[in-house]
């Protein structure tokens, strides 16, 4: 009797299963661990990390550098004793995986606005990554699922033929389908704005390379063609991310310490040149001494780049005597005011009329040298707020005239005082112009050499030592003075 129940029983159960199999599956679903996520909402992550990361760089390392700002303690960046900055990198590779999930899922869905916007936001993050470091994994970068664990270092000749590739492959494709772009902080989702951010990286991408090969043609073939290549037209174009009032996404510096802040201050180098010509952007980047803030005629007072400890923090008096920066990158940028200067820039019309004026006076375009040259002060200028520009662009020092030496020299300096506080690109593009002439600091410990390099992270000769060894034999020993194939 129990033998023949327990075989009823079993198939009972037989039976059942077939028809139980849907439910079994619905209950080994957890609703709360979902297995994809939305392009929506991986873009703005991607964008906030990227721009957060630069606008961290700019403030630690990239303002010292190119003598935008000093320090009057702690002052190892400014003497050139550079440990790992590692940042970028770190940042670009915990990316590439979502910008490769991103173009993925948009590519099978046929959703061409949002691949753009990946190719555009992947571009500019090698671009970041290549320009720091030299030769960089890039082909192999987010091969891990196939097995590509120590992925080898492309060339820097070849990571710029794949941005290259990419920017234009963007421009192309952007506008091509109907979706809806949502959670782009950039640009709210406006692809025009998008196309046009890609051909003025492309135009950056192209002049950086201009030394390494004759890029007319490529140049001449976007600007010939503005309808299918657009460019920005003014500052409404500017690509920036747009930090909020408050808490979570402010301005990164409103919530430093104010002893960390006030470490950094005014480069003698940059303050001098902007009292020399009486510029108002003066007064947005830095302060009046903290002694005479709140005299009757404040002074402005400068403190050169490179000094010994003692001798930065004695300088000129001491810390009251010295610029701090000023208030709209600190205490102010969640004002008004501050939420239009304070923010997170990856290329401005300043910046793009500033190389097509050197393109046109180099002859790689034709013609207009003057005109770009002119509206890039005046965007930069206008960036913050300051629209009588006639007298200022009126002065010799300023104005258009010289040989064409001079006028490239006048090209290269109001350009590297337009990239205030802007990424690293005022560092990038002094390495290929040399222009201004800046020289090390007296305390300086790198032989009187301004770094052009970060070193390699040191977890790479660890984790993935063949390809790095590679790149090393390639490019040149692994400091901050080896020269990568863009400025060879």
């Amino acid at each position: 009797m129990k033998k023949y129940i327990t075989a009823v029983i079993a198939l009972a159960v037989l039976s059942c299963l077939p028809a139980c199999t849907g439910d079994f599956d619905a209950l080994n679903e957890n609703p709360n661990a979902p297995t994809g996520v939305a392009t929506s909402l991986m873009l703005p992550k991607v964008q906030q990390d990227l721009v957060n990361t630069i606008v961290g760089e700019s403030w630690g390392i990239g303002n010292i550098v190119i003598q935008h700002t000093s320090k009057n303690q702690f002052v190892n960046e400014d003497r050139y004793l550079w440990g790992e900055l590692n940042s970028i990198w770190n940042t670009t590779y915990a990316n590439a995986r979502h910008i490769r999930n991103i173009m993925a899922q948009s590519e099978a869905q046929g959703q061409n606005n949002y691949l753009g916007i990946a190719l555009v936001l992947k571009s500019w993050m090698f671009s970041l990554c290549t320009d720091a470091y030299g030769d960089i994994p890039y082909t192999d970068a987010t091969k891990a699922r196939e097995g590509v664990n120590q992925p080898k270092y492309d060339t820097q000749e070849a990571v710029y033929q794949g941005i290259l590739a990419d920017l234009s492959r963007a421009n192309s494709i952007l506008g091509t389908t109907g979706e809806v772009v949502a959670g782009d902080l950039i640009f709210a989702g406006d692809v025009k704005k998008w196309k046009k951010l890609a051909n003025a990286l492309r135009i950056r991408a192209l002049m950086r390379i201009s030394t390494k090969r004759n890029v007319s043609a490529d140049l001449k073939a976007i600007l010939d063609n503005p309808v299918q290549n657009p460019i920005m037209e003014g500052n409404a174009d500017n690509a920036t991310y747009r930090y909020l009032a408050t808490s979570p996404d402010q301005f990164p510096l409103f919530t430093a310490r104010i002893g960390s802040f006030n470490e950094f201050r005014a480069s003698k180098t940059l303050l001098d040149v902007l009292v020399a010509l009486g510029d108002k952007r003066l007064e947005i980047f830095f302060r009046p001494t903290p002694a005479t803030e709140s005299a009757a005629a404040p002074v402005y007072a400068g403190l050169p780049n490179g000094l010994s400890d003692v001798d930065a923090l004695t300088f000129n008096g001491g810390p009251q005597n010295q610029s701090r920066i000023g208030s709209l990158f600190y205490e102010n940028a969640v004002t008004p005011q501050g939420l239009n200067t304070a923010r997170g820039v990856i290329m401005t019309y300043a910046e793009l009329s500033f190389l097509l004026a050197e393109a046109a006076e180099k002859g790689l375009i034709s013609g207009g040298a003057e005109a770009h040259y002119l509206n890039g002060v005046r965007a930069s200028m206008q960036y913050y707020g300051i629209t009588a520009t006639d007298a200022y662009l009126g002065q010799p020092q300023v104005a258009y005239l010289g040989t064409q030496q001079e006028k490239l020299s006048k090209i290269g300096t109001q350009k590297w005082i337009a990239l205030f506080y802007m990424g690293l690109e005022a560092w990038f593009d002094w390495r290929r112009t040399r222009i201004p002439a800046l020289k090390p600091g007296p305390s300086n410990q790198n032989s009187d050499r301004i770094p052009v390099r970060f070193i390699y992270p040191i977890s790479e000769q660890a984790l993935n030592s063949t390809s790095y060894q590679a790149a090393v034999q390639r490019q040149g020993a692994d400091n901050i003075n080896t020269r990568m194939w863009i400025i060879k």
